[in-house]
């Protein structure tokens, strides 16, 4: 029999995998609440309009029934719609926080939309949020965010000094990896977002944002500390992958890869 302490650290592992129910034995209709168990929650209302779950026909309603749910190649259409003709970081986040076509709005607890000084020269980009940052609404604010802080003050810069953001910027259910297909729908806000903020560096924070930023085919390990060149539209600016702070906590003996990377962007900034 587990002990109060062990009970309690596996509830909390439990909380940060993303268990938010208790199952019996008895397998039960949740969908009915059958058996006693409670209907789940509804989700929340979609206020905005349906999207095409194509590109070129509307979605239909057979019978009363909701509409289907978009595609993701709809989505993806739809989302570079939206971000055409915003010109202000104010008028993207709150696109965002209007858009129903990922579905992971729905799940996660709130926007996570960016921190930092919008102005700054350098910017970085994760994947996607995890528990702590569902919770601030803030990006990289839990051991990951603090190490990355640390790497940042080494070479002179804290949040004053930098913009932070997310590939995706809803937290997936338990901190799992983002699909493809909702990388591709959020594609378009944070292609726009680097296109208004204007740094002059910028910085991939793992593999999948390297992937999805620069089009790079191989791993973090071959592509981190290399620059590439990032087209806004407007002006090319040079950017480098390196590796994502979580998977420092994880294999440490990389920080020394990763402090040569932040020395080289430290050097990029002062030239």
């Amino acid at each position: 029999m587990l002990d109060h302490r062990a009970a309690r650290d596996l509830l909390a592992f439990y909380v940060q995998a993303g268990v938010d129910a208790v199952l019996d034995e008895t397998a039960a209709n949740w969908l009915t609440g059958g058996n006693g168990a409670p209907a789940p929650p509804r989700p929340r209302p979609v206020s905005a309009p349906v999207l095409p779950t194509s590109a070129s026909a509307p979605a239909r309603k057979s019978g009363g029934a909701t509409a289907a749910p978009p595609t993701p190649d709809a989505a993806a259409l739809a989302a570079r719609d939206v971000v055409a003709s915003i010109t202000t970081l104010e008028e993207l986040r709150a696109a965002l926080d209007r858009f129903e076509g990922c579905a992971l709005r729905s799940t996660a607890t709130q926007l996570v939309f960016a921190d930092g000084n919008p102005q700054a020269r350098l910017m970085l980009i994760g994947e996607a949020p995890g528990r702590d940052e569902d919770i601030e609404g803030r990006p990289f604010v839990g051991r990951s965010g603090k190490l990355l802080d640390r790497m940042l003050a080494a070479i002179g810069f804290d949040r004053t000094s930098v913009y932070i953001a997310n590939i995706i910027p809803w937290r997936p259910p338990g901190n799992r990896t983002p699909t493809p297909q909702e990388s591709q729908i959020c594609l378009p806000f944070i292609r726009k977002q680097i296109e208004l903020t204007d740094p002059d560096v910028l910085v991939c924070l793992g593999g999948p944002s390297a992937a999805a930023l620069l089009g790079t085919k191989e791993g973090i390990t071959k592509t981190r500390g290399r620059w590439f060149k990032y087209d806004t539209g407007r002006r090319e600016i040079r950017a480098m992958p390196t590796f994502h702070p979580a998977f420092l906590l994880r294999s440490p003996l990389q920080k020394r890869l990763a402090w040569r990377d932040f020395l080289a962007i430290k050097k990029a900034l002062s030239s």
